[in-house]
Order: structure tokens, then sequence, then C-alpha cells
């Protein structure tokens, strides 16, 4: 929550600052955003190398934009053991809360023959996107990952093309099924879309800055 105090030099700016923040005030962001989502539909894993290269400065292709399992074990070896503990007690009270919100399907028969009810059936495949840059986030990684067929996460990598070992190490105990080095508008617009390396999914969640909140 941001608090603001009332004085003669706040109150003067202060329907500006509240304005800025209006969705109604980023046509200079959804026209970059809008012309990095067809990029991507149309040139697909190119245009998600030239993006990284140019925003994260990493030079990624197609034999290294999905982390791998050795780089997974090597960021235990990295993370400090009681970030490890931390994760793993924070995943299983989140799993403790969020089981008791599942819906289960259902079916009843009317003595008239007619069965009612509802079925329940997960997504086959949900895309996780997790920022990257000077904050780390391991926390939105516990925090989005669900019971689906497959998990999918986007994340950025820093100009080495390396992800953080935190965010690897809370991927690994959540159960991501497979991780690739991209963030921004564009891992958006390659989940919902699919490339060459991303697959589509059916839904994509986590949390980001402008740029990917307008891409979502």
């Amino acid at each position: 929550m941001r608090i603001v105090k009332l004085t003669k030099e706040t109150t003067e700016n202060i329907l500006e600052n509240m304005l800025r923040r209006s969705p109604t005030q980023y046509g200079q962001q959804e026209a970059v955003v809008a012309e990095i989502i067809a990029d991507v539909r149309a040139r697909k894993d190119q245009a998600i190398f030239d993006y990284t290269e140019k925003f994260d400065k990493a030079k990624i292709s197609v034999e290294n934009i999905r982390v791998t399992e050795a780089e997974i074990q090597d960021a235990y070896t990295l993370v400090d053991p009681s970030l490890l503990e931390v994760v793993k007690k924070a995943l299983i009270n989140i799993r403790d809360y969020h089981e008791k919100q599942k819906q289960n399907s259902w079916f009843n028969s009317t003595p008239q023959g007619t069965i009612l009810g509802q079925k329940v059936t997960p997504m086959e495949k949900v895309g996780v996107y997790v920022p990257g840059g000077k904050a780390v986030y391991p926390s939105s990684v516990l925090m989005n990952v669900a019971g689906v067929g497959k998990i999918i996460m986007t994340t950025p990598c820093n100009a080495e093309g390396k992800v953080n070992p935190a965010v690897l190490v809370a991927a690994k105990e959540a159960g991501v099924d497979e991780i690739y080095k991209v963030g921004g508008a564009q891992a958006i617009a390659a989940l919902a879309y699919g490339t060459e390396s991303i697959p589509k999914v059916d839904k994509i969640v986590g949390p980001g800055n402008i740029f990917v909140a307008l891409a979502k």
C-alpha cells in the first residue's frame, strides 16, 4: 500500500501522479508489446534469440535456450542450504493450503434417470513466468505452480546465459517440467503461440513488469 501525505507540494501533483498509473497511459508500451508479439508469431525462435540478445545481452540459441538438468543440479551447489530448507517448508505450506481449494468432479442421478454433475479436468499445459533482472523471485515459482499435466517456465537469464540458482532450485522442488531462458513480452508471446523450442500452453500465470502484463 502506498501512503501519500497531503501537503501543499503533493496535492499540486497528486492527480497527475495518479493518472500516470492509469491503464489508459500505456499507449507507447502497448505499441512496443504488440510489435514484439507479432514478431514472435512470425519469426518464432529467431525473434526470441534476437530480443534476448537485445534486452538481456545474452546469446541464446536452440542449443542452450532450455535449462539442462546439469544446470539445475549445479544450482543446488550454489544456493545456501538454509534457503533450500526455507523453499521446501514454504512449498509444503503452500500445497497444504491450496489443496483445500481444489474442486472435485461429482455426478448424481435423479429418480427419472437424469444424470447431473460436473467434471473437473486439469489443464494440459500451463506456462509460469518468473521475473528476473535485479530482483530474484523464487517465491513466484512456488506460488504459481499447480497440479496440471505439464508446467513450462520462462525466466530471463543474465548476460552469461545463466538463470539465478535460487529460481532453478525452487522450480525443481515445485515440479516444473521445462525451463526456458527468455523473459519479457517475448516470453509471453512464445508461451501463447509456441515456437520451435518453446511449446504453446493453455494458460499463462506469474507476475512481471508492464511489458509482461500488457503481453498477457
